[in-house]
Formats: C-alpha cells, sequence, structure tokens
C-alpha cells in the first residue's frame, strides 16, 4: 500500500534524525501517516534535548545509533551523505535487506508530489525559504515547508521549526548543493539566489544550478549575480537595471532594510544589504503566486526570522551579541558588514564547521578576514568542528590564522571555549558587538546563552 504521499514505504527511519534537514523530512512524512523512526549518535545530549523533544511529539520514535531501531517491519532507511557504510543502522539494515535511501531521493519523491517551490543558492537559503513561506501562509496560500533552519515563527506556535504540513498542493524547500544532490529535483517554480565557493568549486556548482532550472516548469534568477547570467530564467530579480523584477534599496538602517518594488515599499525587521536580496527574492516568488501587495507590505513588516541567522541580543553590559549561521567566507563577509553598522567594534568569534570545509576554502578564509575587519577588530578562531566520523584532521584554526598574516587587527586561534570567554571579557566594552558565527554543532547555541550570561 502507498501512503497519500504516493511513496512506496509506510514506514521509514532516519539515520541521524537530528539533523536539520533530516528532522525536517521525518516531521512532514510523520505528519501524513508515515510511521517514522530514527536514530542520532547525540540521542543523549543536552544540547539536542530540545530536538529528541519535539520530534517525539511530533510522533516520530527515536533510539541510540546502535542498530537497535532497526527491524524488519522498516520498509526502508534514510540517510544523508555525511552517514558512513560501517554506521550500524546501516550495518543492521543490510543485514535484514531493508533498502537504504538517501535523504535527497525521499525528499525528490515528496517533491514530486506537490506544487514545489525549491530555493536554491550558496547563500541565504533557509532566511528565503522562510520568508517565502511566511509570505504566501499570510497571504491564505497556507503553503507546506521542509527547512534547513528552524523559523521563530512555526517556533511560536510551538513547534521544532522546519516543517509544517499546510493545506494547499504548495510546498517550499531548501534545494541543498552542499553534496550535488540538487539536481534530483523535479520541482515546479525554482529561484537561484547567488554563487560563491563554498563545498564544491562553483563551476560544479553552476552546472547543477543550471540543471535545475532545466528540471523546473518556473524559473526566477537573480540578475545582480553575473555569474548566473547563463541560466535561462522566466523572470530575473535584483536592483540592478537588467531584472524584470526590479527593487530598490530605499533604506538601510542599523536593525532593518526598506526596499521599493514598483510604487510599495516594504520594511524588514532585520539589517543587512544581503537581507534586503533575500527579501526582493522572496517577493518576486510571492507576486508570480499573486499575492495582494498590502497582504506582503504586513507579513514583511512582521517577518520572524530564522534561528541563528543574524539574532541579535542585548546584554546588561551594553555589549551586542549577534548569533549567525555563517559558515563560508562570503557569509561571514555578509554578517560583519552587517553587523557593523551596529557597533564601533567588532569581536568575531568563529568556529570552522568541519576539516574538509576548512581545507577547501583556507585561503579564502585568510583573504576574507584580512579584508573585513577594521584595525580595533578581534578575530577569535575556535577549535575546527568535528562531527564525528573518518575526517582526516589535517587543518586547524590556527593555520587559517597564520595564513592570515600580519593584520592590523588581533586575530588569534584559541584551544577551547574557555579561552575565548577569557577573551571576550578582558576586551568586550559597552557598545561593542560579539558575532558568533559558525554552522552544524548545535552546541553553539548554548554557547551563544554561556557569552550572554558572562557579559550580564
Amino acid at each position: 500500500m502507498k501512503t497519500a504521499l504516493h511513496l512506496s514505504f509506510e514506514s521509514l527511519h532516519f539515520v541521524g534524525i537530528f539533523g536539520s534537514g533530516m528532522s525536517a523530512i521525518a516531521q512532514y512524512l510523520s505528519s501524513n501517516g508515515v510511521r517514522v523512526s530514527g536514530s542520532d549518535r547525540l540521542v543523549d545530549s543536552p544540547h539536542s534535548a530540545t530536538v529528541k523533544q519535539h520530534l517525539l511529539s511530533a510522533g516520530c520514535s527515536v533510539f541510540p545509533q546502535d542498530g537497535s531501531g532497526i527491524c524488519k517491519h522498516i520498509d526502508a532507511i534514510c540517510v544523508s551523505t555525511a552517514i558512513e557504510e560501517h554506521n550500524p543502522d546501516i550495518v543492521a539494515a543490510r543485514r535484514l535487506g531493508i533498502p537504504v535511501l538517501h535523504r535527497s531521493d525521499v525528499l525528490a519523491a515528496i517533491v514530486k508530489t506537490k506544487k514545489c517551490i525549491a530555493v536554491a543558492g550558496t547563500s541565504g537559503k533557509s532566511t528565503v525559504t522562510a520568508m517565502i513561506f511566511e509570505l504566501l501562509t499570510a497571504c491564505k496560500k497556507s503553503p507546506s515547508l521542509i527547512s534547513g533552519a528552524p523559523l521563530r515563527s512555526l517556533q511560536q506556535m510551538g513547534m521544532l521549526g522546519n516543517a509544517f504540513c499546510g493545506k494547499s498542493e504548495l510546498l517550499v524547500v531548501e534545494a541543498d548543493e552542499s553534496d550535488g544532490t540538487i539536481v534530483k529535483y523535479e520541482p515546479y517554480a525554482s529561484i537561484t539566489l547567488n554563487i560563491s565557493k563554498d563545498h564544491k568549486p562553483e563551476e560544479d556548482v553552476l552546472k547543477m544550478f543550471l540543471q535545475l532550472s532545466k528540471q523546473s516548469k518556473w524559473t526566477a534568477v537573480n540578475a545582480d549575480e553575473p555569474k548566473l547570467n547563463n541560466i535561462e530564467a522566466m523572470t530575473t530579480f535584483g536592483f540592478g537595471d537588467s531584472a524584470q523584477f526590479k527593487g530598490i534599496k530605499t533604506k538601510m538602517e542599523t536593525l532593518s532594510s526598506t526596499i521599493t518594488v514598483g510604487k510599495t515599499s516594504y520594511m524588514l525587521p532585520i539589517p543587512g544589504e544581503y537581507n534586503a536580496s533575500n527579501l526582493l527574492a522572496a517577493l518576486c516568488i510571492c507576486h508570480h503566486f499573486g499575492c495582494d501587495e498590502s497582504t506582503l507590505v504586513n507579513a514583511v513588516a512582521n517577518y520572524k526570522g530564522v534561528e541563528r541567522r543574524f539574532e541579535i541580543h542585548h546584554t546588561t553590559s551594553g555589549v551586542i551579541v549577534i548569533d549567525d549561521f555563517a559558515h563560508n567566507p562570503e557569509k561571514i563577509r555578509a554578517a560583519v558588514n552587517a553587523a557593523k553598522n551596529m557597533s564601533g567594534r567588532i569581536i568575531a568569534v568563529y568556529q570552522p564547521h568541519g576539516f574538509a570545509p576548512t581545507r577547501f576554502l583556507k585561503n579564502e578564509y585568510a583573504k576574507t578576514f584580512g579584508e573585513i575587519f577594521s584595525s580595533t577588530d578581534i578575530l577569535c578562531l575556535l577549535p575546527v568542528y568535528y562531527a564525528g566520523g573518518t575526517a582526516i584532521k589535517d587543518i586547524s584554526s590556527q593555520e587559517i590564522i597564520e595564513l592570515t598574516g600580519n593584520t592590523a587587527f588581533h586575530a588569534v586561534a584559541v584551544e577551547n571555549r574557555d579561552e575565548a570567554l577569557k577573551l571576550i571579557s578582558k576586551n568586550a566594552k559597552k557598545n561593542d558587538c560579539i558575532l558568533l558565527m559558525g554552522a552544524r554543532d548545535p552546541s553553539l547555541s548554548l554557547f551563544k546563552e554561556q557569552i550572554i550570561k558572562h557579559l550580564s
């Protein structure tokens, strides 16, 4: 028997279910009648307690990642690229003859069942996905959502925040290029935001974006990104004269961004040039789906944001703490530029998000760090995040500092977070901004709370 989603299984086990992309699909399928279980190596970690509780509340069963959750009644198991073949759950599934599916294949099957809007780009996917979902929801379009990051609006409703089942055929998803699986999706609409060196060489990523566009019935592309010019699009968006859906950056302020499209102005309650571009992309999609402009104005003004996307926290000591998911040079540059408008000095604390990405981007990190910080700023690199597995640990944060060379600003690699807290305590003063950046590690949010408590 097939489920209402027309997928060929009734039960599915997710290996690494606490991951942002995996937990989103798991919740979505559970809400659509699929029997969902999963395991995670962080099943008993206090850092993941919230995710675990939300998954249990959504009807998912959660097990340790030791093969104990695998039984003959499971139709298939779902894995991401990060899961290695010797994982106990995979070993148990192979022994029982249970099919092993990649996360992207499951998502691709879901995409085919809906009128899907896929958001692509090396930066801004989560934010634009959230914006499109919130704006379409405000306009009574009742979309569904599968996102890579929790939306504050859904968290305020008591949900984990990265998945939602609406009543219409519309589904908004992130189309991730990091592991090359983006080419599997055949959405109704796709929007391509930008391109920069991140997980793979730009030329390889551009081929993926071209393929996604060819497999979409309707496409929109950022006209302000010259590297995307070869992608054929039904429409283009941007702030330059060549854009068909053209915006004007009306006002860039400390805590907000205002853009104008036609005769209508939209005030977004988060700052940054990049967020102005993200908003224009979301409005381009909503315009295509016939959203009412006055409703969109109110929806933009009430946009709640995404967890760890330039989240601003004020402390009693007068120091601002900003928590951001930035994890490649271009995202770090955008976050730092936005933070500069909020303070006299930046103390940037960055945790590189894996040995392979750090090795791949080491020269770009060094170049970017040398360009974006002022003489009074401080750069503090935490140790490279290790997510487990057989990663080759042949790069360190200290090597990135050495590659950066002699700088006018103070740059240091610390051995642990306690050392970073000491550096912050010694140097942070009123009107400074602590900019915490990094991806993948769920404990970074708790470290943010430590920083805030330390400063208060």
